[in-house]
C-alpha cells in the first residue's frame, strides 16, 4: 500500500524530532547531569537587618472611635385634645423656641364653655358672700356657709378645666430646637394622641459611638473629647455617658459625648471620628513601614532583644501623626528593625546595622 505524500511528510518530521532527542541525550545529557550534581555554595551567614533606636516617651494618649452626631432629644409632639387643624404657623426644618405654637386647632365651642364656667363661678361667689353676711346675722347655719363655699370651689375648678381645654388647641414646642417633620396640615382632624410633628434638640449636640472592651476602662464621664466631622469641621466637648454593660453581640460599650451647637448648624446623623483623652502613658514613635503581622495575625513590630536575637512585640496604635505612629506595648528604649523585618523570624540571629 502506497502512503500519501502528506503522511510521508508527517512521519519524516517525527523521525527528525526523535533523532534530535537521541543525539542530545548522548552528547549533552552527561554535562547537564554534571551541572545539576555540582555542589551548591556553603550555608550563607545570618540575614542582615537595619535597626533604629526608638526611645520611650511620656505622651497624652487618646482613644479613637468612629461615631455619628445625634440629636439630644427627639420628641413626637402630639395633640392632647380632638379638633381640626386651623393653623400651622411653623414650617418644618425651622428653628423654634420652647413654647412656640406648632399647630393650632379650631377653638369650636371651647371659648363658650369657658365663658359659661366663669359666669357660674361668679354666681357661686356672690352666693357665698351672701351666705357669709346672713351667717354673721344668725340667719344661716355654718353648714350652709360651707356648702356655698364648696359650690364656689367647684365652679372655680370648672373654670380652670375650661381654660386648660381652650389652651390645648395650641400644640406647642416642648423645648427649643428644630421642628424637623410636620405630620398634620391645615384641615386635618387630630384625635387625642395623634402627631402634629417631630421636634429635635440640636443644642447641645450628641456624638454617639461604641468603645471596644479593651479601651472602656480608660474613659470616664467628664473627660474631654474632640470630634472631626466628615466635612473636616472640628468640635470639642465632654463625655456625658459611658455604658457599664457591654452589648452582648459586639462586646462594646456605648459612649455619648455632648458638644455645644448654638447655631444648630451641625446636623444629626453625620459621621465623625472621636478622639477621647485617656490620660498620659508611655509610648513609642515608630515608622508606619515597621509594622508587621505575626503568625497569629497580631499587629506589632520586630526588634533586637538583649541577646541579639529577633523578638516580636504586639502593639496598639494610639495616634497617627505625619512623623509616624505613636504606639503602646513596648517598654524602654527599643532597637526597632526598620529594614528587613518582614524576612526574619522570632528568635533568629541576625546581622545588625544602623539604619541610614
Amino acid at each position: 500500500m502506497r502512503l500519501k505524500p502528506q503522511y510521508m511528510f508527517v512521519i519524516a518530521v517525527l523521525a527528525i524530532v526523535a533523532l534530535y532527542f537521541v543525539v542530545r541525550s548522548l552528547f549533552g545529557g552527561h554535562s547537564a547531569g554534571a551541572a545539576s550534581a555540582k555542589p551548591t555554595a556553603g550555608p550563607a551567614g545570618p540575614p542582615a537587618v537595619q535597626v533604629k533606636l526608638v526611645p520611650e516617651a511620656l505622651r497624652q494618649l487618646e482613644v479613637v472611635i468612629r461615631g455619628r452626631t445625634q440629636a439630644t432629644r427627639t420628641v413626637v409632639v402630639r395633640s392632647e385634645t380632638a379638633g381640626v387643624v386651623a393653623a400651622a404657623p411653623v414650617l418644618q426644618g425651622t428653628a423654634v423656641k420652647a413654647g412656640q405654637v406648632l399647630c393650632r386647632l379650631a377653638v369650636d365651642a371651647r371659648q363658650a364653655t369657658l365663658d359659661q364656667a366663669r359666669a357660674a363661678a361668679k354666681s357661686a361667689e356672690l352666693n357665698r358672700e351672701q351666705n357669709d353676711k346672713l351667717a354673721q346675722q344668725g340667719y344661716r347655719a355654718p353648714t350652709q356657709v360651707l356648702q356655698a363655699q364648696a359650690q364656689l370651689d367647684g365652679a372655680r375648678a370648672a373654670v380652670r378645666q375650661a381654660e386648660v381645654a381652650l389652651e390645648q388647641v395650641n400644640i406647642k414646642a416642648p423645648f427649643a430646637g428644630v421642628f424637623d417633620q410636620r405630620a398634620a396640615e391645615v384641615g386635618a382632624y387630630l384625635a387625642p394622641g395623634q402627631p402634629c410633628g417631630t421636634m429635635i434638640e440640636l443644642d447641645p449636640l450628641l456624638i454617639v459611638g461604641d468603645v471596644p472592651e479593651t479601651e472602656a476602662s480608660k474613659l470616664h464621664v467628664g473627660a474631654g473629647a474632640t470630634a472631626r466631622l466628615v466635612s473636616g469641621q472640628a468640635l470639642a466637648g465632654r463625655i456625658r455617658y459611658v455604658a457599664r454593660d457591654a452589648d452582648p453581640q459586639t462586646r462594646t460599650y456605648h459612649l455619648e459625648v455632648t458638644l455645644p451647637n448654638p447655631s444648630m448648624a451641625v446636623r444629626s446623623g453625620l459621621s465623625a471620628e472621636v478622639h477621647v483623652a485617656a490620660g498620659a502613658g508611655a509610648a513609642h514613635l515608630v515608622p508606619v513601614s515597621s509594622l508587621v503581622l505575626d503568625s497569629a495575625g497580631r499587629q506589632g513590630v520586630r526588634y533586637i532583644a538583649a541577646d541579639g536575637r529577633v523578638a516580636f512585640a504586639p502593639i496598639k496604635v494610639a495616634e497617627e501623626t505625619p512623623e509616624g505612629l505613636w504606639v503602646t506595648g513596648l517598654s524602654g528604649p527599643v532597637n526597632l528593625i526598620v529594614v528587613g523585618q518582614s524576612y526574619v523570624a522570632d528568635g533568629q540571629k541576625v546581622k545588625v546595622a544602623e539604619a541610614r
